[in-house]
C-alpha cells in the first residue's frame, strides 16, 4: 500500500480540521454546561427533596449517566465508521448531541413538575452520551487519516483546539449567568446556554456535509478490505491494545473532569461564604482553557519530533508530581492560588497527555476497526475516569468534610496509572494507517 504522505489532500485536510474542531467546540461546550450545571445549580433545579449534599450526588449520578451511555455509542458508531464510512458518523453524532443538549434547555423543574424534570434529564443526558461516545472518536480517526504523516501529531491535536473553544464558550458563559441574581439564575437563566448550543450544530452540519471520505476508507473500499463485523474483529485482534487506550486516558480525562467538575464543586463548598464564589470555578476554567488551546497543539507537534510515548509519560508524571500541592493549594482559598492550580493542572498536566494521545490512539489500530477501536478505548476509559470520578468524589467529600486529601490522591492514583500504561505502549510515531494490521 502507498505511504500515507501520498494521499494527502490540502483541501480535505482542511475541511477535515475544521468539521472536527467545531464538533469537538460542542461536545466539550455540553460538557463543560453539563458539567457546571450538575456542580452549581441542577441540585435545587431537579433534585430539592435530597437536600444539599444528596442533591449534589443525584446531579452528579446524571453527569456520570452521559458517560456510561458512550461505550455503547462507542459500539453503534464506530460499527457505522468502520462499515459505512467515517463521514456518516460524524453528522449524526453531531446532530444527536446537539438535539438533546437543546432540549435540556426546555425541561420542567422540580417546582413546575415534580419529579419528571428529573427523569427527562436522564433520558437526554443517556442520548448526549451516546452521540459523544464517537464524537471524539471520529474527529481524531477522521484528522489522522488525512493528515501527512510527519506532521500527524500536530494536525491531529489541532481540532482539540476545538475542545478549549468549546470549554470557553460554555465556561464563559456560566462565569457570566453565575454573576446574576439566584432567582433569575435558578428561575430561566440557566436555559440560555443549553438552547444557545443549536447554533454550533448548524454550523456543524453545514461543514460536514462538505467532507470527503477519508482516504484510508476509500482504500479500504477499493480492495474490499471493509470489515463485515467490526467488533467481533476488534475483540479477537485487539484487546491488549484497548487496553492500553485505556489505561493511558485515565490520567487525561480522569483528571480533566476531576479540575473541571469535581474542583468546582469543592471550592463552591469551601467557599460558599464568599460573594461570586460560583464564578471562581468557571472563570479559572476560561483561564486554563486559554493556556490549553495553544498547549494541546504544542505537545502534540512535540510528540512529532520526540515520539508519542516520551511526550505522554512525562506528561503523565507532572500531573502525578503536582497532585498533592495542588489541592492543598486550592484548600488555602485563595483565588490567584486556585486559579493558577486549574491552569497548571489543565493546561500543562491534562494537555501533555492529550497532545501526543490525538494521533497515537489511531495509529495503536489496523485500519479495518479503527474507528471502533479508538471508540472503545476512549468511552471505556469516560467511564472509569471521567463518569465516575464526580460521583465517587462526591461521596468521599461528604464523608470526609471536603478534605482536600481526597482530590489530591485521586488526581495523583489517575496519573501513576496512565505513567504506568506508557512503559507497556509501542511507539507509533510515524506509521502508515492504511495498514491492516495494529501496532
Amino acid at each position: 500500500m502507498r505511504p500515507a504522505d501520498d494521499v494527502v489532500d490540502p483541501v480535505q485536510l482542511r475541511r477535515a480540521t475544521l468539521a472536527s474542531s467545531v464538533g469537538s467546540a460542542l461536545e466539550y461546550y455540553d460538557f463543560y454546561i453539563y458539567g457546571l450545571a450538575s456542580a452549581l445549580i441542577f441540585s435545587p433545579l431537579f433534585f430539592t427533596p435530597l437536600g444539599a449534599s444528596g442533591g449534589l450526588i443525584a446531579s452528579f449520578a446524571t453527569y456520570g449517566v452521559g458517560f456510561a451511555a458512550r461505550p455503547f455509542g462507542g459500539l453503534i458508531f464506530g460499527y457505522i465508521g468502520d462499515r459505512f464510512g467515517r463521514k456518516p458518523v460524524l453528522l449524526l453524532t453531531i446532530g444527536l448531541m446537539g438535539t438533546a443538549s437543546f432540549a435540556i434547555g426546555l425541561l420542567p423543574t422540580f417546582s413546575q413538575a415534580g419529579l419528571l424534570g428529573a427523569v427527562l434529564l436522564v433520558i437526554l443526558r443517556i442520548l448526549q452520551g451516546l452521540g459523544a461516545g464517537a464524537e471524539q472518536a471520529g474527529a481524531t480517526t477522521l484528522i489522522s487519516e488525512v493528515a501527512p504523516v510527519r506532521r500527524r501529531g500536530f494536525f491531529a491535536a489541532l481540532p482539540f483546539v476545538g475542545i478549549q473553544v468549546g470549554t470557553l464558550l460554555g465556561a464563559g458563559t456560566f462565569a457570566l449567568i453565575a454573576l446574576a441574581d439566584k432567582n433569575i439564575l435558578q428561575g430561566w437563566l440557566w436555559r440560555i446556554p443549553f438552547l444557545a448550543g443549536l447554533l454550533l450544530v448548524v454550523v456543524a452540519v453545514f461543514i460536514r456535509l462538505r467532507l470527503n471520505e477519508t482516504p484510508v476508507f476509500k482504500e479500504l473500499e477499493k480492495h474490499k478490505n471493509v470489515v463485515k463485523n467490526p467488533i467481533g474483529e476488534l475483540w479477537r485482534t485487539s484487546k491488549k491494545n484497548v487496553l492500553i487506550g485505556i489505561g493511558l486516558r485515565m490520567g487525561e480525562n480522569g483528571n480533566s473532569s476531576l479540575y473541571s467538575t469535581l474542583l468546582v464543586a469543592f471550592m463552591s463548598a469551601k467557599m460558599g461564604v464568599f460573594p461570586g464564589d460560583k464564578f471562581i470555578g468557571p472563570a479559572g476554567l476560561l483561564i486554563a482553557a486559554g493556556f490549553s488551546a495553544v498547549l494541546v497543539v504544542l505537545f502534540g507537534a512535540l510528540s512529532d519530533r520526540f515520539g508519542r510515548v516520551p511526550v505522554y509519560r512525562y506528561g503523565a508524571l507532572f500531573q502525578a508530581v503536582i497532585a498533592l500541592p495542588a489541592f492543598y493549594l486550592v484548600a488555602l482559598g485563595n483565588v490567584a492560588l486556585i486559579w493558577l492550580v486549574m491552569s497548571v493542572g489543565i493546561g500543562l498536566g491534562v494537555q501533555a497527555m492529550l497532545g501526543p494521545q490525538c494521533a497515537l490512539l489511531p495509529e495503536l489500530f489496523g485500519s479495518r476497526h479503527r474507528f471502533t477501536g479508538v471508540a472503545m478505548s476512549r468511552e471505556l476509559s469516560a467511564v472509569v475516569a471521567g463518569g465516575l470520578v464526580p460521583i465517587v468524589g462526591a461521596v468521599l467529600l461528604a464523608m470526609t468534610g471536603n478534605s482536600w486529601l481526597v482530590l489530591g490522591i485521586y488526581s495523583l492514583v489517575l496519573a501513576l496509572i496512565s505513567f504506568v500504561t506508557t512503559f507497556f505502549t509501542p511507539e507509533t510515531r510515524g506509521r502508515n494507517l492504511l495498514l491492516l494490521e495494529n501496532a
